[in-house]
This record gives C-alpha cells, sequence and structure tokens, in this order.
C-alpha cells in the first residue's frame, strides 16, 4: 500500500493532504467524480455522492477508473463499502433512457422489470403515461424536468438524449477595444 496523499472512509468521505507530493493529481482525480465540501489549509474534504457519481458516468467515467483512482491515491485500503456503493451508483446511470420520439419524449429501459417498477413509484407515478410496449412509456406532456427530478430522487438518473428545441436566437456584440483601451479578443 502507498503513502499516498488521500484516506478514503466509509461514509464516502475523502480526506486530502495538501502538503502531499501527490497532491496535485489526486486532486484532479478526485474532481472527477466528487465534491469539494471543505477546504482548510491542510486537509480538504472530498465527497462522493450519488449524483457525483452519476455526473462522472454521463461524463464517460467507469466504476473502474473511480476505484482505481481511490486505490492509487489512498494511503489505506479503500473501505469495502465505498467499492461496493461506486459499483451500485455508476450501474444505475443509463439504466433508463429519455429519447424524443414522433415530437414527445418517451421513457424507455432494456430492464423491463426495473421500468415498470420504476413508473409505478409514487414520486414517478403521474410523468409516466401509456407503455408503448414492455421497455418503452410515453412521458407526460411538460414533465421532462420533473421526470427527471423525481428519477433522481429515487436514485435512478435518466440518461437524457431527448436533445433541446433551439431558442430564439440572442444577438451579442464584443468590444474590439476594453475601456482601458487595449485590444479585446476571446480565447481560444
Amino acid at each position: 500500500m502507498s503513502r499516498g496523499p488521500a484516506i478514503v472512509q466509509a461514509d464516502m468521505t475523502v480526506l486530502l493532504e495538501v502538503d502531499h507530493p501527490d497532491y496535485e493529481p489526486a486532486r484532479d482525480a478526485l474532481a472527477a467524480f466528487s465534491e469539494l465540501v471543505k477546504s482548510p489549509e491542510h486537509i480538504h474534504t472530498y465527497r462522493i455522492t450519488p449524483l457525483s457519481l452519476w455526473n462522472a458516468a454521463a461524463s464517460g467515467v467507469t466504476a473502474e477508473q473511480v476505484l482505481d483512482a481511490l486505490e492509487k491515491y489512498s494511503r489505506y485500503d479503500v473501505p469495502d463499502l465505498v467499492r461496493t456503493e461506486v459499483v451500485e451508483y455508476i450501474s444505475r446511470y443509463g439504466r433508463l433512457v429519455l429519447e424524443e420520439r414522433d415530437g414527445r419524449y418517451v421513457l424507455r429501459s432494456e430492464d423491463t422489470q426495473l421500468l415498470k417498477m420504476i413508473s409505478a413509484q409514487k414520486s414517478v407515478e403521474p410523468w409516466v403515461g401509456e407503455f408503448i410496449d414492455d421497455n418503452t412509456a410515453w412521458v407526460t406532456e411538460g414533465a421532462r424536468g420533473f421526470l427527471k427530478q423525481s428519477l433522481v430522487r429515487i436514485g435512478f438518473p435518466v440518461e437524457d438524449l431527448a436533445g433541446y428545441t433551439p431558442g430564439t436566437p440572442l444577438e451579442v456584440q464584443l468590444r474590439d477595444k476594453t475601456l482601458a483601451g487595449r485590444d479585446f479578443d476571446l480565447r481560444r
């Protein structure tokens, strides 16, 4: 076991030693799947949450990559509970998919039982309409956001592939010079 800069705790928090030589790469690795909670002078505290893991999964980060990073930078063994939670939460992302079909939204899952169980949940039921087939159901009109929030609350975030309707274009003009007279241009 390495003497890494991080201490991974069973409550899904990670303590990161700022003065450690591997602080920066560990910080960068943690930023991909956790939230910075406290940053006093010597020890920063990160929290791994279901939402931070789902955001990581949406960015293409796998459970294996999360666990590899934790193992690489941890001073001690990563608790089994943390391993289990990381795998479980990341596996939930993408099991439900929101898509657009014929100008309406549908909720789809390859797991028929999951879709039926989820759609019967009290907080989700108002937002799921008639089933098209065993793996697909219409979403109640105007309920896209409500459905997504409800699914996150019950622990099954939806992968939203429905896209967006383009809004009204907004004309924007930028200055060529700053108020101090210097050239102004956007960064590449």
